[in-house]
């Protein structure tokens, strides 16, 4: 496979974490007496159709018995009740079986949405690391497939594999009552059968349907990859490559799925001989047993009806035992996902942030990302007071962006403590944190929502006065209300339809909303225009006052407004003061600032 599809690499391969079957019949069981009600009249209802299965063969017997005996006064009257026991039989089945499914409907269907809705919880708590290495697609494509998995998984179990179990379980028992040899003759076949059923499933098909689950999870990856891309793929004109490159994944996905689906056939191959097996012998058997008086007309037909019921319950639960495979490996990663631990948790007793005055204190902290090779921070210690303007400069890889993601408690600090307003970030929730901490990114990602959903995402109880009065102090109304539709219009996809000035005022607007005592500034205005930086530079100015704030910016416009300018390099602060200060000193910050030429710090 060429470099283009390795790229596409399946989160699976990396080796993330796959739930054992005890772990996804624990979880399947969990579901199921979350419901205990509907699932007992569906048990009771079903209980009653199966019973029905078993008796059928006895009253066919006894129908034959009267019919062969004659057409006397007797016989009529053996063979009326014969009949009368056979419709009875029917009738029950049918109904049980309908009655049952009416129960099985809502309980199916609650405990579908219940998947989804917690795979959906599960994904969201998950820390920002693992998100980072999780394709969004693949991770969507996960969750939505798990629900129709757990439907063939629960569908497969209670209306095949279940019903199957009881029904030659008490087939093969009752033969062995009547006919000893016979009885074991077929309890050998069905246990062969079953035998031969798990093995391939567990051994021979597993593996190559997780490979193809796997190659279908990539299809999912690739599209959300491209897709959301799509404005990169025509800038460089290259649809032609990333259709190749997609080509490339669906050849991947049939190759593995066509052999998949030859090893299902060739399981199957296997069942069919064990099921002529079965019916060969059988009849063999009661014709032998027939031939020494043994053996009654109306017992040949039970023993026939008997291979009827039996063929058909192992035909179906062979093919339905692949069926199960088939969810196990489509569910196994959601049932992970509800075990795994979310990285960044809340403590057991953490209370509710409560917001102060803005003041931000690192107590002597290290800090390493994973896999990498030293702490970015150690031993690092530093004070924000409240209402202050810090600005964070520094070349890449400094530690700017982390100081923010660690205030905002998206990572756990290795050592040391982080306090805001003298509580530690650790003993509160991390809603409540941040809550109170508002966000303005340089690229902000908006809903394909209305906007006035958007701006109204930090408190999602404002009213349309409140919205419209944070969007005029973001500069953000005017160009709202020129919209057809105004505060209703919705932005796309993260907000594709508005320019990227338009999305900076829409988040500083969701930043006045939120009225928080802490606001974080990440390079908000570097990717604007002269005239458009002048309109948000004037918003920010003003949603600062009397915050705290932290900056991390390359423009001087920003920087030399700031209380204290704070100096990056390697995850030590090796210089702070206000701008002219740091100028004068001719250390990092005065040849970052020749660098850009008097307009720009370097990145």
């Amino acid at each position: 496979m060429s470099d283009a599809f390795d790229v596409i690499e399946d989160d699976s391969e990396r080796g993330q974490r796959k739930a054992t079957i005890g772990q996804i019949a624990a979880f399947i069981w969990k579901l199921w007496r979350s419901q205990p009600r509907r699932l007992a009249g569906f048990a009771a209802f079903f209980s009653l159709a199966v019973a029905c299965d078993l008796a059928f063969p006895f009253a066919s017997a006894r129908l034959i018995e009267s019919l062969s005996a004659g057409p006397t006064d007797e016989a009529t009257r053996q063979a009326a009740w014969g009949y009368g026991l056979v419709a009875i039989i029917t009738f029950t089945f049918y109904f049980a079986r309908n009655t049952s499914a009416r129960f099985w409907i809502p309980f199916a269907a609650n405990n579908m949405g219940a998947i989804v809705k917690n795979g959906f919880r599960d994904v969201q708590r998950f820390s920002a690391d693992w998100h980072a290495d999780n394709f969004a697609g693949a991770t969507v494509r996960r969750v939505s497939r798990a629900m129709w998995a757990y439907d063939t998984i629960s569908d497969t179990l209670v209306w095949f594999v279940f019903p199957a179990m009881f029904v030659l379980t008490g087939v093969t028992i009752l033969t062995a009552i009547q006919w000893p040899m016979i009885g074991l003759f077929t309890g050998l076949v069905i246990a062969a059968f079953l035998a031969t059923s798990y093995v391939s499933a567990r051994y021979y098909v597993a593996d190559a349907t997780r490979e193809s689950n796997a190659a279908d999870t990539r299809i999912g990856a690739a599209l959300a990859d491209a897709i959301g891309s799509n404005a990169t793929v025509k800038a460089f004109g290259a649809e032609v490559r990333e259709q190749a490159r997609f080509e490339n994944v669906i050849c991947d996905w049939n190759t593995k799925s066509q052999r998949t689906w030859n090893r299902y056939t060739n399981a199957w191959v296997v069942q069919n001989l064990l099921l002529f097996i079965l019916q060969a012998g059988l009849l063999g058997l009661v014709l032998w047993e027939w031939s020494r008086g043994r053996a009654s007309a109306g017992d040949a037909v039970f023993a026939i009806t008997s291979f009827l019921l039996v063929s058909g319950y192992l035909r179906t639960l062979g093919e339905n035992i692949q069926n199960l495979q088939k969810g196990i490996a489509e569910i196994e990663d959601v049932v992970a996902y509800a075990l795994d631990r979310a990285g960044v948790e809340d403590a057991p007793n953490a209370a509710t942030f409560k917001p102060g005055e803005g003041h931000i204190a690192f107590d002597r902290v290290t800090f390493a990302y994973k896999n990498a090779g030293e702490p970015l921070y150690r031993d690092f210690s530093l004070e924000i007071a409240p209402g202050e303007t810090v600005a964070l400069v520094g070349p890449t890889g400094a530690g700017k962006s982390t100081f923010v993601k660690l205030v905002q408690r998206l990572y756990d600090v290795d050592e040391g403590a982080i306090l805001i307003d003298g509580q530690d970030v650790r003993a509160v929730t991390q809603e409540s944190l941040r809550r109170n901490i508002a966000l303005v990114p340089q690229d902000p990602a908006l809903f394909h929502r209305a906007l006035r959903e958007n701006i109204a995402y930090a408190r999602p109880d404002a009213s349309i006065e409140e919205v419209m009065a944070a969007a005029r102090r973001a500069r953000a109304h005017d160009f709202i209300a020129r919209l057809p539709k105004g505060y209703d219009t919705e932005v796309g996809e993260r907000g594709v339809k508005l320019s990227g000035g338009e999305r900076q005022r829409v988040a500083l607007a969701r930043a006045f909303l939120a009225d928080t005592p802490i606001l974080v500034l990440d390079e908000a205005t570097s990717s604007l225009d002269v005239e458009t930086e002048r309109e948000v530079q004037a918003a920010m100015a003003e949603l600062k006052r009397g915050r705290t704030t932290i900056i991390i910016a390359h423009r001087l416009s920003t920087v030399r407004e700031a209380d204290r300018i704070l100096v990056f390099d390697r995850g030590r602060i090796v210089e702070q003061g206000r701008h002219a200060e740091l100028i004068a000193a001719h250390g990092l910050y005065a040849r970052l600032n020749a660098m850009s030429r008097g307009d720009m710090l370097a990145a």
